[in-house]
């Protein structure tokens, strides 16, 4: 990287290196990436900066504040005392998410999802619940976050993307809670309530920017599908990236 700086330097290019995800915009999905905008030109970027920037170089245009409803997830503003912590999660974890989910710059789960999907084919298999159901990322629609969407999305589960329970009326306390302790079967009687599913290619693309005028091909597969987007960038923050460049 010092070297392609040093390159751009010596060409005559400005730059600006930056580290931003789409929660900067208002989307409630953690993507930091690293980007970097260059231009040759006898004017300078009109901000540039020695150092890597944790945010645009011009303030993004402010995303709606919604105000908080009785569906919205509202948590402690700490984690207290006897918090149950009931999947492999520290406190701080916890604290995170708890954090993510009250900020009211960011959107809520549910403005990216398909209206009405059959969710059988999305729901997670009895063999992934029992097995990796400490380590999930569970999220509600009402919520303000989820995680990187990976291209090993509805392939594998470890670190690959959030995952949506369908079921919101059962309370995720009241399954997790001595799980451990429980027999395979009550274990997965209990886990299924909670009607965990995948969410859908068409709704990882929502998250990612895609207008919803973006379609796959007909003859690519749901596996694809998760791959591709994996791979690609928010689309809503390379624009506002190229907005600052062309500025």
């Amino acid at each position: 990287m010092d070297r392609l700086v040093k390159t751009l330097t010596e060409c005559g290019y400005t730059f600006q290196e930056v580290m931003v995800s789409p929660t900067s915009v208002g989307i409630p999905n953690s993507r930091l990436r690293y980007f970097l905008i260059a231009k040759i030109s006898t004017e300078n970027l009109s901000i540039q900066s020695s150092r890597i920037l944790d945010a645009f170089p011009h303030p993004a245009e402010q995303p709606k504040v919604l105000s908080p409803s009785a569906d919205t997830c509202q948590p402690e503003e700490e984690v207290q005392e006897g918090h149950v912590l009931y999947k492999l999660e520290t406190k701080t974890d916890a604290q995170r998410k708890m954090s993510q989910n009250n900020d009211l710059s960011l959107r809520l789960i549910q403005d990216f999802l398909e209206p009405q999907i059959d969710m059988e084919p999305y729901l997670l298999p009895p063999k992934t619940l029992l097995r990796y159901a400490l380590l999930l990322d569970i999220v509600r629609p009402t919520c303000r976050r989820s995680v990187c969407f990976t291209k090993g999305y509805g392939r594998y589960v470890e670190g690959t993307g959030s995952v949506m329970q369908g079921c919101v009326e059962t309370e995720m306390e009241s399954v997790f809670t001595g799980l451990d302790q429980c027999a395979e079967d009550e274990k997965l009687q209990r886990l299924l309530k909670l009607k965990l599913r995948y969410f859908t290619p068409r709704e990882v693309a929502n998250l990612m920017g895609f207008p919803q005028s973006f379609t796959f091909p007909k003859k690519t597969t749901t596996k694809q599908q998760y791959r591709v987007l994996g791979n690609s960038l928010n689309v809503v923050v390379v624009a506002r990236l190229l907005q600052v460049l062309l500025s």
